[in-house]
């Protein structure tokens, strides 16, 4: 959505169009990375003894966060 754009209106269009006005989220998704990321990712989550997954999931967490 643009900024500046009344949401009010949007919601009314959304709803006028019978669309949904958020997507929704599984909370799965599939990322590729380079071997060396993935093997370096894999042995921090070892060094705090975690999944792979849990430390991906805080890593992305603590960065969306950040913006």
């Amino acid at each position: 959505m643009k900024a500046g754009f009344p949401c009010g209106v949007f919601l009314e269009a959304c709803a006028d169009d019978g669309v949904e006005p958020r997507k929704h989220f599984s909370g799965k998704f599939s990322l590729r990375v380079d071997p060396k990321l993935h093997e370096a990712a894999a042995i921090a989550a070892a060094a705090h003894g975690q999944s792979l997954n849990q430390w991906a999931a805080e890593a992305i967490r603590q960065a969306a966060r950040a913006e």
